[in-house]
């Protein structure tokens, strides 16, 4: 589905940009686990253990999953360090990550399925915005955190109203229309490319591994 990526503003791995901000050197870190192989406790996951029983449940189930990984790669980290841009000579940081997600859940909901009108948040003016934009500045952080959130409000209100998965998207697409369920499955899709890309971000600022 690269073709939906890129409509949906993709913009992963790209290189150029200004210098990343200076850290630790990677080679330093040793990789540290929150719990056995995990990222955090069991007891602390708020993850679901799957086991979902039909198609709707597991869609949203694991979209939303994936939706809080990407906050818990973020954990426990400030400004300068979520706008770390540790894997040269790529633009990619974990704020980046969050403004770009913010803007694929603003085009594939608002405007796709709801045929909505919506600019993008980041990336209006400039095509690598999300990240050219991800300063470490906590105004930048706050700003983003809460523009995600809205978004993924937003998608999860048209979802839980939506009579059934095979409703198809208002907005004009010059590949066609998609249902609502192949929106669902290209957004579990778009996460987890850019978790993985979360976990190398991360593991190159303090170490912290696992799933």
């Amino acid at each position: 589905m690269a073709g939906h990526a890129a409509e949906a503003g993709e913009t992963s791995g790209r290189p150029g940009g200004t210098a990343p901000v200076a850290g630790p050197d990677p080679s330093d870190l040793v990789p540290v686990f929150g719990w056995s192989n995990v990222f955090v406790h069991p007891d602390d996951d708020p993850r679901s253990d799957g086991g979902f029983q039909d198609e709707r449940s597991m869609l949203v189930g694991y979209l939303r999953d994936h939706r809080l990984t990407l906050e818990m790669k973020c954990s426990g980290l400030d400004a300068e360090a979520l706008a770390r841009r540790t894997v040269p000579p790529s633009k990619m940081s974990l704020l980046g990550l969050v403004r770009h997600m913010a803007d694929v859940e603003r085009n594939w909901f608002r405007n796709h399925m709801d045929g909505q009108d919506a600019p993008s948040h980041f990336s209006a003016d400039e095509r690598d915005g999300d990240f050219d934009g991800a300063v470490a500045d906590p105004e930048v952080v706050a700003q983003a955190w809460d523009t995600w959130r809205a978004e993924v409000a937003f998608a999860e209100r048209f979802v839980d109203q939506a009579p059934d998965l095979g409703i198809v998207g208002k907005g004009n697409r010059k590949h066609g229309q998609l249902a609502l369920r192949e929106v669902l499955l290209h957004m579990i899709e778009e996460y987890a490319r850019h978790n993985g890309h979360a976990d190398l971000l991360r593991e190159r600022i303090d170490g912290r591994v696992g799933a």
